[in-house]
């Protein structure tokens, strides 16, 4: 189990959506510093994010259960980025898709300089809950269960939540031109339902992600991943990321899929999406 502590959006009493501390069971509303971002920013741009959300945690009297919590989308201007072909698991799948253009996954998997592409803006992002979309005009569209990096301006890794790369892989297979169309539209990510705090990656094996996809009420599908199995670093991925941009909102990045149902899955409007990060939480939504 992860020694955590984590930082977030939540509803408050009073309808409001506020900044919480989770740590263990208890989940605590904390107030930003005098003059700072009053949002998550204002922790996790500070020069230590879990010493300061534990000292505002300590200084709060404003606790609730954490079963108890309805959660929002742990953003507030960041952009969301998207880093593909990350694991073999993808390159095989995507190498399917499209036998066009199976010779540039093969190689992207192997080169130096990873794919990367923006995935969304903040508004754009929904959180715990919240409907995920697959496009009108996609016939076999799925989710992609990833390990999101959460970066601060300076480019160093402050967090660590759940996300949904959600993906029409009929789209990018008829041409891989077409990416942005099957990445980029609304309701195509999901992020939540907290930032772990000053992750650590020494033992990548320990961090594991399940998904498993209901429909009806019935289990469709499930799967199971681990960092380990990542061909790239989370530091690496973040280097190339940060190279020639700026970022003076942050940005969060999301690592790549290792889990891809079957050929001849794809989702329906009545499916329900759960992903859990092993230690975090899980991160459920629904499909429409």
């Amino acid at each position: 189990m992860i020694n955590w502590l984590a930082v977030g959006k939540a509803v408050h009493t009073d309808g409001s959506t506020r900044i919480a501390v989770k740590q263990g069971n208890e989940v605590r509303f904390i107030n930003p510093p005098a003059g700072a971002h009053p949002g998550l920013t204002s922790v996790l741009h500070a020069e230590n994010p879990a010493a300061l959300a534990a000292s505002l945690f300590a200084a709060s009297t404003e606790s609730m259960p954490a079963d108890a919590m309805v959660w929002k989308a742990p953003i507030d201007d960041q952009e969301v980025w998207a880093a593909g072909v990350t694991y073999l698991r993808s390159s095989e799948a995507r190498q399917r898709e499209s036998q066009g253009a199976a010779v540039f996954y093969d190689k992207v998997y192997a080169a130096p300089r990873p794919e990367l592409f923006l995935k969304a803006t903040a508004r754009r992002v929904v959180g715990p809950g919240d409907t995920v979309r697959f496009r009108a005009d996609s016939n076999w569209s799925v989710p992609e269960p990833e390990f999101a990096l959460v970066i601060n301006p300076a480019g160093k890794i402050v967090g660590l939540t759940i996300g949904n790369d959600m993906s029409a892989r009929d789209i990018e297979g008829e041409n891989p031109l077409y990416l942005p169309q099957a990445k980029v539209y609304r309701g195509s990510c999901a992020l939540g339902p907290y930032i772990l705090l000053n992750p650590k990656f020494d033992n990548p094996a320990d961090l594991a992600l399940r998904i498993t996809i209901t429909r009806q009420g019935l289990e469709v599908f499930h799967g199971t991943t681990t960092m380990e199995r990542m061909k790239r670093t989370p530091e690496e991925l973040v280097g190339w990321l940060m190279r020639e941009q700026d970022y003076p909102d942050g940005a969060i990045l999301l690592t790549g899929t290792g889990i891809v149902p079957p050929d001849e899955f794809t989702l329906a409007m009545s499916d329900t999406i759960r992903i859990e990060l092993t230690g975090l939480g899980e991160l459920t939504n629904p499909v429409g």
